[in-house]
């Protein structure tokens, strides 16, 4: 059985038997936001941050595109895309998500051989959760409220359920100075048979400590999470580096509490390569089990 879908037993158990849904509600958004330990509700003006806070898409000017992949636990693999537009007082955005556990050729035992081989069927046994999100935001000043609409699937073989959802979102944001940013998720996503996207309350704060738009960058967040029926969350960023006519190099580190349970490790790194308006992102984690780490690329634009 190939790796991938091993990660499936690892990562999701049974529909009919899962507390929580797709395990997407829970991993960031974006690669930047993976760099800096997960926080997202006050990283505002990238295409990514509807995954977080519908209204951190204010910000965006004109057009904001953004996209990653992620080959993630047990031969498993992440890809989400994401973009944002302005209109006026407005701004609206689309973003999907999908955590692909891989496929297996369906073999059925050879009566022939006493059981002990198979023939294949020509059947594919394919798992794989999917997360689509549409963000509405209306700005008037430095404040931002936003709602976005999600509908989220899960398949593992023959059998498929689905969720609607709704995320409610508030940020201001101080020119380029800082920003304040909260949300609440998965209002909804209900499953059935007991499964449903995990409900979660995000506050945060994100303060440039010098323009960024001079030759050296320096930022912070601090984000608190509260996830339903768990512990609260404490997430703290830092991203600095040096940039040079548009052109420049980044750094991030991550720190998260987690459940004395939890696989993942406290820390997480990234950095990026700084081209006028693009962006090129890395993030790391490492896993004590499952899969030794995980390395997530991306790519934003934002004019």
């Amino acid at each position: 059985m190939r790796p991938g879908v091993v990660g499936l037993f690892l990562l999701a158990a049974p529909l009919t038997a899962q507390s929580e849904g797709s395990p997407l509600a829970a991993l960031p958004g974006s690669t930047r936001s993976a760099g800096l330990g997960g926080a997202g509700a006050a990283l505002v003006g990238d295409a990514g941050a509807l995954f977080a806070n519908p209204a951190g898409l204010a910000p965006i000017r004109h057009l904001a595109l953004e996209g990653s992949y992620e080959p993630y636990l047990a031969g498993t693999s992440v890809t989400t895309a994401a973009f944002g537009m302005r209109l006026g007082r407005f701004t609206w955005g689309a973003g999907a998500q999908a955590l692909d556990y891989g496929s297996e050729p369906v073999i059925v035992p050879d009566s022939s051989t006493g059981g002990r081989r198979g023939v294949p069927t020509g059947a594919t046994f394919t798992a794989a959760d999917l997360l689509g999100v549409a963000s509405l935001v209306y700005r008037r000043g430095l404040i931002a409220t936003g709602v976005s609409a999600k509908y989220a699937r899960q398949q593992i073989g023959g059998y498929a359920a689905d969720a609607w959802a709704g995320d409610l979102g508030v940020a201001v944001a101080v020119f380029d100075i800082f920003a304040l940013g909260a949300s609440v998720q998965n209002l909804g996503g209900d499953f059935g048979g007991g499964t449903r996207l995990p409900r979660r309350t995000r506050v945060a704060i994100t303060m440039n400590y010098v323009d960024p738009q001079s030759t050296f960058r320096l930022l912070s967040t601090l984000e608190a999470q509260w996830p339903s029926g768990r512990k609260a969350v404490l997430v703290q960023g830092v991203e600095g580096g040096i940039v040079a006519g548009g052109v420049g190099l980044v750094g991030r580190v991550g720190y998260a509490t987690r459940s004395p349970t939890s696989d993942a490790s406290r820390f997480s790194l990234g950095g990026g390569v700084e081209l006028g308006h693009v962006h090129l992102d890395y993030a790391y984690q490492a896993f004590d089990l499952l899969g030794g780490a995980t390395h997530r690329v991306g790519l934003r634009w934002t004019p």
